[in-house]
Order: structure tokens, then sequence, then C-alpha cells
């Protein structure tokens, strides 16, 4: 049977990306949590980390290892709470796409919570792969995310319209490849960017990743190269680019709130609620 505190430990150190500020995160000295993580190795019989200086980074079975830790941790804490909290107190876990009226949509459930004293919220804003995966395995409740659209079914969903975005100032890189401005693996915005050039025949590269979409706009408005993004999300400092430009029309997203099936009707009432939210800050269809 896996220990949770070493599992503990072992989430830790991955995300802290070594012994010593995973030991601040724990509360353990380094020696202590090295020790943890030989003692979990030692119970699975396989490395789980690569040791590199000062850092470090999962083996394969560690990459394997960490998502079923990160679902065993969580189920934990939530067991614990629902033993500990008041009879009646519903937790609802919410994930929010950062790039889309993160702040309306936090006000509203948190004018939520104030309403319903028997209502407790966990809202995480996270980048859309991330949440993606959190709700897939069953680590919130309810997603308010970006997906391809007509994958699955949702509360609700809006169009949104993508267009190509360069720096008005600095004008489009001439570079060749296309130097790409995007989000992390797994973002939507990011494929499509790369399938419309691949599709067009033209070569590319990525010239800058960020992991938000201020990152993104800063980027781009200030000469890096080209990018994806929502209409809406146009700052002054950005431009559209025009198919004679030499940059194909790209498929729209889809703003989704989803749920998850069976789901109480606490839940449901905060999808409908956030749901509500989102339509008030619809973009326009494609």
């Amino acid at each position: 049977m896996l220990d949770l505190d070493l599992l503990r430990s072992f989430v830790s150190v991955v995300d802290a990306g070594g012994f010593t500020r995973a030991g601040e995160r724990v509360h353990r000295t380094q020696s202590t949590v090295s020790q943890q993580i030989r003692k979990l190795e030692e119970s699975i019989g396989r490395p789980l980390l690569h040791r590199q200086g000062k850092g470090v980074a999962p083996t394969e079975e560690g990459e394997r290892l960490l998502g079923y830790a990160r679902r065993l941790l969580a189920l934990s804490e939530e067991a614990e709470d629902a033993l500990r909290r008041p009879d009646g107190l519903a937790v609802v876990r919410v994930g929010l796409g950062e790039d889309f009226a993160a702040a309306r949509l936090t006000e509203a459930l948190s004018g939520l919570a104030r309403l319903r004293p028997g209502l407790r919220l966990d809202v995480r804003c996270d980048a859309g792969s991330e949440l993606r995966r959190a709700f897939g395995q069953g680590e919130l409740d309810i997603a308010v995310i970006k997906r391809d659209a007509g994958i699955g079914t949702a509360v609700a969903s809006w169009p949104e319209r993508l267009v190509w975005v360069a720096s008005r100032h600095h004008g489009v890189p001439p570079d060749d490849p296309v130097p790409l401005v995007a989000y992390g693996q797994g973002c939507i915005y990011r494929a499509r960017a790369i399938h419309a050039l691949e599709s067009a025949g033209r070569r590319w590269r990525i010239a800058f990743t960020g992991s938000n979409l201020p990152a993104v706009q800063a980027a781009i408005a200030s000469g890096f190269g080209i990018g994806i993004l929502v209409e809406r999300s146009l700052r002054d400092d950005l431009r559209i680019l025009r198919p004679e430009e030499g940059y194909p029309p790209v498929p729209p997203s889809e703003l989704a709130v989803m749920l998850q099936p069976g789901a109480a009707p606490a839940v449901r009432m905060v999808a409908q609620q956030l749901a509500e939210s989102c339509a008030e800050e619809r973009p326009e269809a494609a």
C-alpha cells in the first residue's frame, strides 16, 4: 500500500524542483525528505527521480506515479474535510481559465458563497491544459475552459473567434520560419497555429512560450513574433493579421462550462451561476 506521507513528499519534491525547497513546504529537513523518497522508491522497486545537481526531474515511472499521487492526496484531503466539516456543508471544486473574465467569475463565486453559508468553494485558476487534465481526472467538479468546438456535453458553451495577431508598432517579423508566440504544450491555440501554418505550407518556430495571457500579449506587442488569440483579448498595441498577409483563417474554439456527471444539486447550482456570469461576458460569435 502506498504511504500518503511519502507520496506527499514526492509531489513536493517534483513541484519544488529539489529536496531543500520541498523540505520547506512539508516542514521537514532535506535529509528527511531524501530518505522518504528513497523509501518510496524501494517500496515501488523503481527509481522515481533523476538527480541533476541540486535539482531533480521525475523519471518515466515518476511521471506515471505523479498523477496517481495527486489524485490520492486530493481524495484523502477531501475525505478528511468531509468528516470534519459541519453537517450539510457542500464543497464544490471549481477550475477557471486565467484568460477569460477571471476577475468577474471569481467575484460571482465569492458573492454566491456569501449568500449561502452552507457552501464552501475550492477555486483554482490555471492554464486550460492543466484544468482539462484535472477535470478529466476528477479533481474538479466544474471547469470553465477553452476547448475544441462541439467535442462533448457542457452546461453552456459559446464560440470564440480566433485571429492571427501581430504588434501594431513593430510590424510582422519577416523571419522564415515564422516566429510564433504561444502558450505551452497542450494549449489549443498553439496547436491551431501550428496546424494552420503547416497546412499552408509555411515553416514555423517557437520564439516565445508564455504561461499566461499577459505574457503572450506582451511578447507579441514587443515584436517577438506573432500568435493566435481570441479577438476580444486584443490590446491597443496589437493588430489582426489579414488573410492576404499570408495567414490563413483559424477555426473557432469554444468556451465551455463543464460539469462532472452525476453532480450534486449544490454543484449544479454553482455551474449554472457560472454559466450565467459567462453569458454576460459572452464573446461575439465567430
